[in-house]
C-alpha cells in the first residue's frame, strides 16, 4: 500500500510538473505572438478640394488633401496635372499644395496618388491598395476682368480705375491669373470726346463694344477674329496685360449718317479726325442701319457684284473697310457726294478715304444712322 501511495503521489507530482511545463510553453508563445506588430491599416484618400470645393474652384487657392492617416516623412507626394510651380506642406493627416502661379481658369485639374511600395505611405507603414485619381475644375474666365483688361490696354472707349488707388497693378502672369479669380474692385468711366450714341452699345453680355474690342485684340495678336473669348485668347490677353502691351491702334469709332447731306464722321482716341460728305445706298440697294465691326480691309480691290437691273459690275475701289456683310467704307469716283448713290456701301472721295482708312482698323465699330 505504501508503494502504491508513493507512486500515486509521484504521479500527481509528475502530472503537476508536466502541466506546469506545458503552461510555461503556452505563455511564452503568447508573449512572442504579442511582440509581432499587427499589419498597418491601408492608407486611404478621404477628400481632395481646392478652397473647399471640387468644381468652380479658385485656381489660386491651395489644393487640400485629407488622408486617413499622416504620411511617412519619406513618402512621395501626389502628382498634380497640369503641372504648375508650387509647394507642398504637411499637417497631420492633411496635405496642402499652394500654387505659386495659379491654375488657368476653366481648367480640369487632376490629382494622382500612386499605390504600392512606390506610392504614398503612412507613418505607420500603410499603403494605398490601388492608385487613386481625383479631379477638380477651376472657375471660368471672369467677364468683369475681361472688361477691366481691355479698358486697361486701350481697347475700349472707357477708362477703368481701381477702387484702391494705392494697390499695385498686376504686372506678371501669376498676379494677372490671381486677378482673374478675384477681380479688383473699381469703376468704369467714359473717355471724353465720343458721341453719346456710342454709350448705347455698352452693357450686357453681348455688347457690341466688347465684340469690337475682342476682334481688335485678336487682330493685333494674329489670331482669327471671332469676337469670342477662347482659352488661347485668354493666354494672349493675360500676357499682354502682364507685359503692358497696349492697343497700338488706339480706339476709333465711325458714324455714317443718312441725313441731308449724308456724312461720315470718325473719332479716334476721343477726337474727331474726319468729317466728310459720303454716299450711302440707293432705295433699291440701301445701306443697312445699325452697328457692326470692321472685319476685312483692302488698300485696293476689284469689287464685283450685281446691279439692281441684274447686270454685273466689277469696279476698281481703294481704301476698303468692310463692316457689314458686303458693305464697306471705301473710295469710289463720283461727281458729287452727300446723297444716296451706292449699292449699299459708304462711298468717300479719294483723299478722305485715304485719310480715314488707317483709323478703320479691324474691330472698329461703324454705325449707320437714318
Amino acid at each position: 500500500m505504501a508503494v502504491i501511495a508513493v507512486l500515486a503521489v509521484a504521479g500527481v507530482v509528475a502530472g503537476t510538473l508536466s502541466g506546469a511545463k506545458a503552461s510555461g510553453r503556452a505563455t511564452g508563445s503568447a508573449r512572442r505572438a504579442s511582440s509581432v506588430a499587427a499589419p498597418a491599416r491601408p492608407l486611404q484618400v478621404v477628400s481632395v478640394t481646392e478652397g473647399g470645393a471640387t468644381t468652380r474652384t479658385d485656381g489660386a487657392d491651395p489644393v487640400r488633401v485629407t488622408l486617413s492617416a499622416p504620411l511617412a516623412a519619406t513618402s512621395p507626394m501626389p502628382v498634380i496635372r497640369p503641372a504648375v510651380p508650387g509647394t507642398w506642406q504637411r499637417s497631420g493627416d492633411t496635405l496642402s499644395f499652394t500654387p505659386t502661379t495659379p491654375f488657368q481658369p476653366g481648367t480640369p485639374v487632376r490629382v494622382r496618388f500612386a499605390a504600392g511600395q512606390l506610392g504614398l505611405r503612412s507613418a505607420a507603414g500603410g499603403l494605398l491598395a490601388s492608385p487613386v485619381v481625383d479631379h477638380l475644375r477651376t472657375k471660368d474666365w471672369s467677364r468683369l476682368r475681361l472688361k477691366q483688361l481691355l479698358a486697361q490696354l486701350g481697347y475700349l472707349p472707357l477708362k477703368w480705375k481701381a477702387q484702391d488707388a494705392t494697390a499695385a497693378q498686376p504686372d506678371n502672369m501669376a498676379t494677372e491669373l490671381a486677378a482673374e479669380y478675384a477681380p479688383p474692385a473699381g469703376s468704369f468711366s467714359w473717355k471724353k470726346g465720343y458721341p453719346k450714341i456710342l454709350s448705347t452699345l455698352w452693357g450686357g453680355r453681348d455688347s457690341l463694344i466688347m465684340d469690337g474690342a475682342i476682334r481688335a485684340f485678336q487682330s493685333n495678336e494674329g489670331l482669327t477674329m471671332t469676337g469670342v473669348m477662347t482659352y488661347g485668347l485668354w493666354q494672349h490677353l493675360l500676357k499682354a496685360a502682364a507685359d503692358g502691351n497696349a492697343n497700338p491702334n488706339g480706339y476709333s469709332y465711325a458714324v455714317a449718317s443718312e441725313g441731308s447731306p449724308e456724312t461720315l464722321t470718325v473719332w479716334h482716341d476721343g477726337h474727331v479726325v474726319m468729317r466728310t460728305l459720303a454716299n450711302t445706298g440707293i432705295p433699291a440697294a440701301p445701306t443697312a442701319l445699325g452697328t457692326s465691326p470692321v472685319y476685312l480691309r483692302y488698300r485696293f480691290q476689284i469689287m464685283r457684284g450685281t446691279n439692281p437691273d441684274g447686270s454685273q459690275y466689277a469696279d476698281p475701289v481703294s481704301w476698303v473697310s468692310y463692316f457689314s456683310a458686303g458693305e464697306a467704307v471705301h473710295y469710289f469716283p463720283r461727281g458729287s457726294y452727300g446723297w444716296p448713290q451706292s449699292l449699299g456701301c459708304v462711298e468717300l472721295p479719294y483723299n478722305q478715304a485715304e485719310q480715314v482708312w488707317p483709323y478703320l482698323t479691324y474691330g472698329t465699330l461703324v454705325t449707320v444712322t437714318g
